[in-house]
């Protein structure tokens, strides 16, 4: 059989010519291709815009071009000269849109007006902004309970739009606030709280810049945020080990061919990036961790009864942590087998690893969502931080944990306040400020919120940003929960898949993109401001002309849904939405770490937020770095597959034309794979052991004891490079088998990297109809 025509040939690194031409591509398509190239001039500058496309950090010294090839794609797709106004809604009926792909719903531009449901026509129309705000704030006030209604943020908010829409809320009477935190990294919050005291990483760029050694665990750099491949080139190349683990061979973990070195681009040159990669098993992390932690004790022992020093770090084990000989035990109680076979490594792989950090003076551990949706990853996280803390490698120059956030500001709306679970010291800050009540209960997350709107419970959903139906596990279900809703509200620049399932009463209202001027009345430019992975705050100001006239921030059109609902008595919304410097102040008053916030994000690259791990305080419940004694997992659902023939884990991720559900285009070059989205990767020998070739199309079931029938269908194999037993594929389109009652350990995050699945070959199922 020959090679099907949808795979073809793979990029030999990531970034390189192919990055540039897909940058000109993507440009050109926009249809704006010289305001989107003197957009990206400005792109995470002290004087332009921050780039919507990931939470990366700024670096102090940084050049004139601080952008990516996503962050290109982000800025075309979102300054391109198409419009969806009331005309392309006059075209279309919902149902009809309904239908489209999410590639061809975003392609068709810019939404530019506020629209409202006509269940008679089943289109949108066109209906102003005072109608809009006075008919949302009715429905609201007429639920019996606030609780009634969830209240959904995207990370692509700003501290300013968060911030209000928080307070708002809780004026309004609840705490429930899905976000997409909980989709994401919130394992990563769970875990380094309870281990270092603050649910964020340590690091900035400059421990980059000194680390000896980088661990590199379950993310895509090369995808999902390929301005890091600079930060990790430049450590490659000064000598720093970096070592990977993931179960699929990455281009961007492997080559990288900076687009700024002009004789990498002359020459077609790229530099090495990992040192070591080792593909490690679906959920595997945390025994390979444990692996190496159990080496690590080994080589202590080795080197003490030789008379020489200790390889562990015994000031900083007896000053600063708690639980060291719990978690020593445990891992000595853990046998290699267990950790051979749940990780998929050899003994002699990992103590070569652990080499590598004993030899290490500084090492940094960075991850993102290979290691955040399973069930068990706070515990992985918590061995991680273990692992660290073995030599001293948490609160210190070139050292550190290192979540890698997606969204830009992600981070930032839970600092300044979007929780299910507030703090009571925020609460306590809230009503000193505004001298009312706050809700104390605690709210819903995701999938508390999409059980409530299941049941009933749920009557209201509003959306600030991002694209909820398609986000969320389990497709069939979100979209029955949001078509019972009595109203849908969504905050957006274009058109997505949760505009198309209305409830009773549905709004869309268009928002300004992060590249635009936000005028407020007297013609004022306004910023708006986020926080990167690295705790950086800075501002952010657009460039652009809005894509309509219609076109209202985030900020304000919060501040008229606020105003129509809970009305201005305790807060003058208005005056917030005509100057954002107003929200910073409160948030000054009420968020410790933001004294003077009008004055130091003005300054270049922002200010650091205080993070007390810096000065190794750790705000613990033992007052130390604490560790966990964790057992491992008896079997992780990959265990599982390879124990039954024709079971398979199966994690969804993105394409490399994609960010999120957003989809730029049908590509993914650095897997080979053009013009098509509905492919599922798996080993060769899994294909011939279950009868099925390359290019065969298959459906895909879901395999959970819930009753539930899951089935993604019609997908084409591909035969690739990762672990036997595991399978991969895009997300949203897969997201139909994820299971939304399926949630992590304390997270209670979708399980989205342990899907159990099989297959069923298409022809087979046609013919025996």
């Amino acid at each position: 059989m020959g090679k099907p025509e949808f795979i073809g040939k793979k990029s030999k690194a990531a970034g390189g010519w192919g990055a540039l031409k897909s940058c000109g591509k993507k440009l050109l398509a926009s249809g704006a291709p010289l305001s989107g190239a003197a957009a990206m001039l400005k792109a995470n500058q002290p004087d332009g815009f921050d780039c919507p496309g990931c939470a990366w950090g700024d670096p102090a010294h940084g050049s004139s071009f601080e952008f990516c090839e996503n962050g290109v794609k982000a800025v075309a797709w979102e300054a391109t000269d198409k419009r969806v106004g009331p005309k392309f809604f006059a075209k279309h009926t919902v149902s009809e849109l309904r239908s489209w792909t999410d590639y061809e719903l975003e392609k068709q531009g810019r939404l530019t007006h506020p629209m409202r449901y006509d269940a008679e026509t089943d289109r949108y129309v066109e209906v102003s902004w005072d109608d809009a705000f006075a008919d949302i704030g009715r429905i609201l006030n007429s639920l019996d309970s606030p609780d009634r209604a969830e209240f959904y943020t995207s990370g692509r908010a700003s501290n300013e739009a968060a911030y209000i829409y928080q307070l708002f809320v809780r004026l309004y009477g609840t705490n429930n606030f899905p976000d997409c935190s909980n989709m994401c990294h919130e394992a990563s919050g769970v875990a380094l709280e309870q281990a270092i005291g603050i649910g964020k990483g340590t690091v900035t760029l400059e421990d980059f810049e000194k680390a000896d050694a980088i661990f590199v665990i379950g993310q895509n750099p090369g995808t999902n945020h390929p301005r890091m491949l600079g930060d990790l080139r430049r450590a490659a190349m000064r000598g720093a080990r970096v070592a990977v683990f993931n179960p699929v061979r990455e281009k961007g973990l492997e080559r990288f061919a900076d687009p700024q070195d002009k004789l990498e681009m002359l020459t077609g040159g790229s530099t090495a990036i990992a040192s070591e990669y080792f593909q490690v098993r679906l959920g595997g992390d945390m025994a390979a961790v444990r692996g190496m932690a159990k080496a690590v004790f080994a080589a202590d022992d080795a080197a003490l009864a030789a008379g020489q020093p200790s390889v562990l770090d015994h000031g900083f084990l007896r000053q600063h942590t708690a639980g060291f000989e719990a978690y020593r035990a445990a891992v000595e109680a853990t046998s290699w087998d267990h950790i051979e076979h749940q990780s998929g490594l050899e003994r002699a792989q990992l103590e070569h690893l652990a080499q590598i950090y004993i030899e290490s003076e500084r090492t940094i551990c960075t991850w993102a969502m290979g290691l955040t949706q399973h069930r068990h990853s706070v515990a992985t996280l918590r061995e991680i931080s273990n692992f660290m803390f073995l030599r001293g490698n948490v609160g210190r120059p070139g050292a550190g944990l290192c979540p890698v956030r997606g969204h830009s500001n992600v981070q930032g709306d839970r600092t300044v306040g979007i929780n299910e679970k507030p703090p009571v010291a925020f609460l306590d800050a809230l009503e000193a400020e505004f001298g009312v009540p706050m809700p104390r209960h605690n709210g819903h997350n995701v999938l508390a919120a999409i059980g409530a709107m299941l049941d009933g419970t749920a009557q209201a959903f509003i959306g600030l940003g991002g694209n909820f139906a398609r986000a969320t596990p389990d497709s069939s279900l979100i979209a029955k929960a949001m078509r019972q809703q009595k109203l849908t509200v969504n905050i957006a620049t274009k058109l997505n898949h949760s505009h198309l399932l209305p409830g009773e009463v549905s709004y869309v209202l268009p928002c300004l993109g992060r590249t635009e001027i936000d005028r407020n009345a007297r013609g004022i430019a306004q910023i708006v401001t986020v926080e990167d992975s690295m705790c950086m705050v800075h501002g952010s100001g657009g460039i652009n002309k809005p894509a309509s006239k219609e076109l209202r921030s985030e900020v304000g059109i919060i501040a008229g849904i606020a105003a129509a609902t809970v009305g201005s008595e305790v807060v003058e919304w208005a005056k917030l939405a005509q100057d954002h410097n107003l929200i910073r102040d409160l948030i000054a008053r009420t968020i410790p770490g933001f004294h003077n916030y009008n004055e130091r994000v003005r300054r270049p690259r922002g200010f650091r937020l205080y993070n007390a791990v810096d000065h190794r305080v750790w705000n613990t419940h033992t007052q130390r770095a604490t560790f966990s004694d964790c057992a491992l997992p008896e079997a992780t659902e990959h265990q599982q597959a390879l124990s039954e023939d024709g079971l398979f884990v199966l994690q969804t991720f993105r394409s490399h034309d994609q960010y999120n559900t957003t989809v730029y285009g049908l590509d993914d070059r650095y897997r080979g794979i053009y013009g098509e989205r509905r492919v599922v990767f798996v080993n060769p020998k899994d294909l011939a052991e279950i009868g099925v070739e390359a290019g065969d199309r298959v459906n895909i079931v879901g395999r959970h004891d819930d009753g539930v029938a899951r089935v993604a269908e019609d997908f084409r194999v591909v035969p690739y490079d990762l672990p036997r037993g595991s399978v991969a594929g895009y997300y949203p389109e897969l997201n139909v088998v994820v299971p939304f009652s399926a949630a992590g350990d304390q997270s209670d995050t979708p399980l989205s990297k342990s899907v159990l699945v099989s297959f069923k070959p298409v022809e087979r199922q046609l013919s025996a109809a």
